[in-house]
């Protein structure tokens, strides 16, 4: 398995998707936690986007767990980079 920083960005024109699709992209984000899928997201502080560090085969199962994100689904997201992750110290 492998481990995928993807960092979503948003833009200020989009807010108010977010905002209408929040409530089930948290429950999305919530099940794929303790599915041991996501393991750690959030926003960033200056809500230009967030990170999400998901576990998974390879890039072809990371996009297929994205494309189910509400966010995704619904325009909410601006844009999407994804980079595997290695973790040199510290554990998640």
């Amino acid at each position: 398995m492998t481990l995928f920083a993807v960092d979503y960005t948003y833009r200020t024109e989009t807010a108010g998707l977010r905002d209408v699709h929040r409530p089930a992209h948290r429950t999305w984000l919530r099940e794929q936690h303790e599915a041991g899928v996501v393991r750690l997201s959030g926003p960033f502080e200056d809500q230009s986007g967030a990170l999400i560090v998901i576990e998974a085969e390879d890039r072809t199962a990371l996009d297929a767990v994205l494309a189910q994100d509400p966010f995704a689904v619904n325009g909410a997201v601006d844009g999407v980079r994804v980079k595997p992750w290695n973790v040199v110290f510290g554990s998640l």
